[in-house]
């Protein structure tokens, strides 16, 4: 997976320049948010927040290349999502009725992004029906595109470890595909029939 390098304008947003810390965030802002989609669900864009204002925050301090940015972004992001599970099993759930919720508008074209994320949010969702280590494994990997190395730092494993939970993750996707590459039971068969 070709990655853009964004090593000179991380370098330029340590300095101050908005211009390049908005170039690492796009590059870096999308796969952070898949990640998190697995580990916190809706709350996901909230814990992105927290995780870019740390980032931000302690951007002057960051040592790296490219892909050390992407997992030192990962891991912070990471520890705010613990965090927000730590929190959401002390704080008591409270339910909002639906009937009170249907007159707030929705700030965006809900159609359009229907259809825009639909292919991404099938697998994203594949993905978090894995066991936790492999479909962090497989989120690191493969969405964030960081290397076994620094995927491990993120999750404090060795190097083999991560490609071996990366691999039975894959590979336990490709089962659940099937060979007409749609996941079982989507096509209204049940595959374990034939």
């Amino acid at each position: 997976m070709g990655l853009a390098d964004i090593s000179l304008d991380v370098a330029k947003a340590q300095r101050g320049d908005e211009d390049a810390f908005k170039v690492i965030y796009r590059a870096v802002q999308p796969g952070l948010l898949r990640y998190l989609r697995v580990l916190v669900g809706d709350d996901a864009e909230d814990v992105a927040s927290e995780a870019w204002l740390q980032i931000a925050r302690d951007l002057p301090s960051f040592r790296g290349d490219s892909n050390g940015f992407r997992g030192w972004a990962a891991t912070i992001a990471r520890h705010r999502a613990l965090d927000h599970i730590r929190r959401q099993r002390r704080r008591p759930q409270h339910d909002v009725p639906v009937e009170q919720m249907t007159d707030l508008p929705s700030p965006d074209d809900t159609a359009g992004r229907a259809l825009e994320t639909l292919s991404t949010d099938t697998a994203i969702r594949l993905i978090a029906g894995l066991p936790r280590d492999q479909a962090e494994a497989v989120l690191l990997r493969v969405v964030i595109g960081l290397d076994a190395q620094t995927a491990g730092r993120v999750l404090g494993k060795r190097a083999g470890a991560v490609r071996t939970a990366a691999y039975r993750g894959l590979r336990r996707l490709a089962e659940q595909l099937g060979a007409d590459g749609n996941p079982a039971g989507e096509d209204g068969q049940d595959d374990t029939m034939c």
